[in-house]
């Protein structure tokens, strides 16, 4: 049986370095979901949020060798004020810690490749086991078609708790024009900018992910939460002093869920708009979705040109 969502991916994000005039070496934000009601006989409403801290330290070798590494931290917390179960978690706590390294390597003639290996552990805390651990990858090959645009085409692969998950990618980097641009990894994420002024920049973002963390509680342990969302968000970015940068973001989150299953429930394997064998059976209830905020602060530097 066929799975389908809106639009799914894997929080396994490689740091593309060519052809970006810029680069977000530190990040720190914080997501607000604004209460929202369950679609069942629940009477409180769901209250969602969550950070995220990335640092990024590529390492230069020389002008065609790269070497790519960056850590992520994700939290997530979901609170209700309800009496479930026990045998459904309640609040909802999730961690996520993500470490990306690998090759970029330049070639003649706008090309390149990239290859990333990237562990992590994802998990509630409450028992680090074997469960807690996934390992992913991802390659792609880069080529330049303009002075203006930047393209790559490649694929990423993690082992989820679900099984095998398999994303096709696009990289793009399109400066339309002096003020306008495109940038993202599709479908993980995308931005489009508009440089309305030296110090702000104002847009229409899109960020979806999917992600598996086990949990340890004695009461469900070998159960995990399948959390996945897709925000799609206007933002304005602006320059505080230096290379600082504060960027706030306001939208929708669409097909949001943390659904929590036992750990036999699996999926036969799985691409970002199809899963093939996923008869599993939610235990929890999920809630709807809503109106999001973000808040970050970014540390940017300018690349070199090429």
């Amino acid at each position: 049986m066929k799975r389908l969502t809106l639009l799914s991916v894997s929080l396994c994000i490689c740091i593309s370095l060519a052809g970006q005039q810029t680069l977000d070496i530190f990040t720190i934000s914080g997501r607000y979901g604004f209460p929202q009601s369950y679609d069942s006989i629940l009477t409180n409403k769901a209250k969602e949020y969550g950070c995220m801290v990335s640092l990024v330290a590529p390492v230069k070798f020389s002008e065609k060798t790269i070497w790519v590494n960056s850590i992520n931290y994700f939290y997530w917390h979901v609170s209700n004020d309800e009496e479930l179960p026990p045998e459904i978690a309640n609040p909802i706590s999730l961690h996520g810690f993500l470490f990306r390294t690998g090759l970029y390597q330049k070639f003649s003639k706008g090309r390149a490749i990239q290859l990333l290996i990237a562990p992590r552990l994802m998990s509630d805390l409450n028992n680090i086991d074997r469960n807690s651990f996934q390992f992913g990858g991802m390659a792609t090959y880069e080529k330049k078609f303009r002075d203006n645009l930047t393209m790559s085409f490649g694929v990423m692969y993690n082992q989820e708790l679900f099984g095998p998950y398999v994303v096709p990618l696009i990289n793009l980097n399109w400066q339309l024009s002096e003020r306008w641009s495109i940038v993202g990894l599709l479908p993980v994420y995308a931005k489009v900018n508009y440089k309305a002024s030296e110090r702000f920049t104002v847009g229409i973002s899109h960020f979806g992910l999917i992600t598996t963390y086990s949990l340890g509680n004695p009461d469900y342990k070998g159960d995990y939460i399948e959390r996945k969302s897709i925000d799609l968000a206007l933002f304005g970015r602006c320059r505080l002093v230096g290379n600082i940068y504060i960027e706030g973001r306001i939208g929708h989150s669409l097909s949001r869920s943390y659904a929590q299953y036992e750990a036999d429930q699996k999926v036969d394997f799985s691409l970002p708009l199809v899963g093939f064998g996923d008869n599993r059976e939610q235990k929890n209830i999920t809630f709807n979705d809503g109106l999001i905020a973000n808040l970050r602060l970014v540390y940017n530097i300018l690349l070199p040109e090429e």
